[in-house]
């Protein structure tokens, strides 16, 4: 990477996790000598105001790459292969937040507090974790140094948001037209979540898992450097906007008291604890939402194992799970001076 300040472009800039891309730019005072603002064509044009100053977003082309250092790319997997050779021709860093290149062998796939030094071995792409990946492997990694994890078995309940913005004005107009007796009918996702759950709707299988729970279980290993973990889950869209929720289920070598776990996550960063037995107060999805941190909580010995703990977070989708972990990777490159 180049001296700073870096010349970025932010590829899918009008979506939800572009928007809030822009936003913690600005909030974490990223060095920046130029921001361009890529999106499709039918997005271009549309006003945003950064840092006082007002950019228009363009369509994406050729030229809006030249002489760029850095792109942080929130579109698509689609989209993030279309670019990539221009993106290489100006010896630019990829950041992709799409599943397009996270298991390849030759892109580190990163979160900032478990594998930070993977982010200096890129050839040019860098991938940014599965949002519930992220989330789960903040609290395996720190949990593994106590005692060397096993399996774990996960459920999630995962906001609207990961679905994209058009997704999440579409649970508020279902809300209101389901409260007002009004037909269901969704457009976005395949059933309506006024009021309702389903399972993942990513595509199904051979294996009877879905592509989001296989996820889980690819990117952890990968990120953990762990080939052999036993990982299994089940996910579940809930009628949340934009803060994921998950329940896991670790199996350690030996026995980790909950005292113990806890004391190691509460000094883990980019973690905090709600936990309050008395009053049944743990973590909730209006905890974590606009926040960068993941708040877990009831930490309790399994019953049904001598070696079991069970664990409960949430963390914010679009920071945490995506925009934010993925300008922490950026902050990783850049040069001291």
């Amino acid at each position: 990477m180049p001296k700073r300040p870096l010349k970025v472009a932010v590829l899918g800039s009008s979506g939800a996790v572009g928007s809030e891309l822009l936003n913690i730019l600005e909030e974490r005072d990223f060095p920046i000598s130029e921001l361009r603002l890529l999106s499709s064509e039918r997005s271009a044009g549309k006003k945003v105001n950064w840092k006082g100053e007002e950019l228009l977003t363009k369509n994406t082309t050729d030229k809006e790459f030249l002489s760029v250092d850095l792109v942080l790319a929130s579109a698509g997997g689609s989209v993030s292969r279309k670019w990539l050779s221009t993106i290489k021709d100006q010896n630019a860093v990829l950041i992709d937040n799409s599943s397009a290149f996270r298991l390849e062998n030759d892109v580190p796939l990163v979160v900032p507090e478990v594998n930070s030094s993977d982010a200096l071995k890129h050839n040019g792409v860098i991938a940014n974790p599965n949002c519930t990946t992220i989330l789960l492997t903040l609290v395996l990694s720190p949990l593994n140094n106590i005692s060397p994890i096993k399996r774990v078995i996960i459920s999630t309940y995962q906001s609207v948001s990961g679905a994209g913005q058009s997704a999440m004005e579409e649970l508020k107009i279902l809300t209101e037209r389901y409260l007002k007796g009004d037909p269901q009918n969704s457009q976005v996702l395949p059933y309506s979540l006024a009021f309702n759950l389903f399972l993942h709707n990513s595509p199904m299988l051979a294996n009877n898992y879905c592509e989001e729970e296989m996820k889980m279980l690819n990117e952890t290993r990968k990120i953990l450097n762990m080939p052999d973990l036993k990982v299994s889950s089940t996910c579940v869209r809930v009628p949340v906007l934009r803060a994921h929720s998950e329940s896991i289920n670790i199996e350690f070598e030996s026995i980790v008291k909950p005292k113990d776990a806890l004391e190691e996550l509460s000094q883990s960063a980019g973690i905090e604890i709600i936990e309050d037995y008395e009053n049944n107060r743990f973590p909730m999805p209006n905890d974590v939402m606009g926040r960068d941190n993941v708040a877990v909580g009831r930490l309790r010995a399994d019953i049904s194992h001598p070696n079991g703990l069970e664990l409960w977070l949430c963390g914010d989708q679009i920071r945490k799970g995506a925009a934010l972990n993925a300008v922490q990777i950026a902050e990783l490159l850049i040069p001291n001076k």
